[in-house]
């Protein structure tokens, strides 16, 4: 009896998880097929599918636009401010984890609150700021936004993780002739490694999907990012969906890859915790 009640709940669990996943990707695959119709066929009614499956819009888009230069501005910005985050936030994230100094709490305590503030809610004040340092305009200017915007959750994160690594590791080097920085490069970022991963493919996917800061201070083709430079498929009274979708399909690739290429480094670390020597 106790082996059927298994069996069951098993099933009960393929059947959630199946649903579950067919409920999160249905947009996708709505987009998939839009992408893949023509002009006719984007408003029918009586088919869901395309009966001409249109693979040549996904080739037209790089020479219906400059989505190549979309593309390549989306990766500057957001590998320039996750590495800006990580390279600020690791030696920050390390004296709240490991010293004592005044005024710590009131530090961190502000860390905590800086989130609390919304970039729209700044956008006025952050216009004029990078207007009066000439930065507006400029992806020099987004990767600098983007880094401080995702800066204090790049220190939180990485505080979790320098806590959780034991004080006697770093210790132990000392003793072996390691100084504080040579301590914090040879041993402690190794160890660290899982949790540097993590918060950079959340402060790289929060940069590559920002949107707002981008359309106010970009007014240039050569230098909007792709969330920003989609837009130019849409018309004054005419949409090119077939366009947008593949654009959007496109642009979720990179963030793809980039889980398929660190999951490894991501489950070594849920694990290693688990294995005692």
């Amino acid at each position: 009896m106790t082996g059927k009640r298994k069996t069951w709940q098993k099933i009960a669990l393929y059947i959630f998880v199946i649903i579950l996943c067919i409920i999160i990707l249905y947009p996708y695959f709505v987009m998939l097929i839009t992408a893949l119709k023509n002009n006719n066929e984007m408003y029918a009614t009586d088919h869901i599918l395309p009966q001409t499956w249109e693979w040549s819009n996904f080739a037209e888009i790089w020479s219906a636009a400059p989505v190549l230069r979309y593309f390549i501005n989306s990766f500057l910005i957001a590998g320039g401010a996750t590495l800006l985050a990580i390279l600020c936030g690791i030696p920050a994230a390390y004296a709240l984890a490991r010293m004592k100094f005044k005024g710590k709490s009131i530090f961190m305590g502000a860390v905590i609150m800086s989130q609390m503030f919304s970039p729209v809610v700044l956008l006025v004040g952050i216009y004029k700021m990078m207007v009066n340092i000439n930065l507006n305009n400029s992806i020099l200017g987004l990767i600098l936004l983007n880094a401080a915007f995702n800066q204090a959750f790049a220190i939180w994160l990485l505080r979790g993780t320098f806590v959780s690594i034991s004080p006697e590791m770093e210790q132990a080097a000392k003793i072996d002739g390691c100084g504080t920085v040579r301590a914090l490069i040879k041993v402690l970022l190794p160890m660290a490694l899982p949790g540097i991963i993590t918060t950079l493919i959340f402060v790289f996917i929060n940069s590559w999907n920002e949107y707002t800061i981008a359309l106010t201070l970009i007014s240039t083709d050569t230098f909007k990012p792709i969330t920003v430079g989609i837009n130019v498929f849409y018309g004054f009274n005419f949409i090119q969906w077939q366009y947008l979708f593949a654009t959007s399909l496109c642009a979720t690739i990179p963030v793809v890859i980039l889980f398929l290429l660190i999951e490894k480094h991501l489950v070594a670390g849920l694990t290693s915790g688990g294995v005692k020597g």
